[in-house]
């Protein structure tokens, strides 16, 4: 059997249904960040705008180095290595107020290895004139397989 609420809605003459606000069921839906929590995933917002500029900047190099007609590592292919390995390691941080957001350990550990690859190959031959054609597309490579551990695992 049904029971509907009166017309009043099972409140007073006031409007308030007669609870106390701890009575209240408690409220649906995400949690609202508090101060610190709040700072927290600003900041892990700007970092993530950091690590995005680093791959703009490490595939984005690589392509206009290819067409410019040398294999070489330039200086935006170089920062943009260096800004994805910080500002990655800074990513991994268990920040996250939810532990069931956190990243998962091996994904980490993949994105990781790969990045590692990547500063290395950058690194070491950012001062000669012209590297391997494979070395310089292995870069490059390795850059969209990073992305793409990012965005489908």
């Amino acid at each position: 059997m049904v029971h509907f609420a009166r017309s009043g809605g099972g409140r007073g003459a006031s409007g308030r249904s007669g609870r106390a606000r701890s009575d209240r069921a408690p409220r649906r839906g995400p949690p609202r960040p508090t101060g610190h929590t709040a700072a927290v995933e600003i900041l892990r917002l700007v970092f993530l705008y950091a690590h995005l500029i680093g791959f703009a900047l490490l595939l984005g190099g690589g392509v206009a180095q290819y067409f410019s007609g040398k294999t070489r590592i330039n200086q935006a292919m170089l920062i943009g290595a260096v800004t994805q390995l910080v500002t990655g390691v800074v990513l991994a941080a268990p920040i996250r107020e939810d532990p069931a957001a956190e990243p998962e350990p091996a994904k980490l550990a993949v994105k990781a290895v790969i990045a590692i690859m990547i500063f290395v190959m950058t690194f070491f031959s950012r001062k000669r004139d012209e590297v391997n054609r494979g070395h310089f597309f292995a870069i490059i490579g390795l850059t969209l397989v990073n992305a793409a551990v990012a965005t489908f695992w």
